[in-house]
């Protein structure tokens, strides 16, 4: 999450909105988004029910969730999804911004 603070002012311009989503309780996501003073929007999911939906992995000798971006346009359609096979598989910051560039040049 802090590859995304890094560059919250990149996103927010580019009309882009972050959400995190992350197994925690609502109270403990609220409490850590507080803590880091992370200027995006969390979104607790301790039912995995996100999760499911969008096929993230789960693998418990890894330490938990897989990372997975997805970009989604203003529609609602998902225009981009990458599944990380390990915690640092994680695209670039610039490679998630041009994605989102391309999307919106596109609508």
């Amino acid at each position: 999450m802090a590859q995304l603070r890094h560059d919250h002012t990149e996103f927010v311009s580019r009309d882009v909105a972050v959400v995190v989503v992350g197994p925690e309780d609502a109270q403990g996501f609220s409490a850590y988004f507080q803590k880091e003073d992370l200027p995006f929007i969390g979104l607790p999911d301790p039912k995995a029910s996100v999760l499911k939906l969008y096929g993230q992995e789960v693998n418990l000798f890894k330490l938990g969730r897989m990372p997975a971006q997805v970009l989604i346009d203003k529609e609602g359609v998902a225009r981009f999804v990458h599944y990380g096979h390990s915690m640092s598989d994680i695209p670039s910051n610039e490679e998630i911004l041009a994605l989102a560039d391309e999307i919106n040049r596109k609508n």
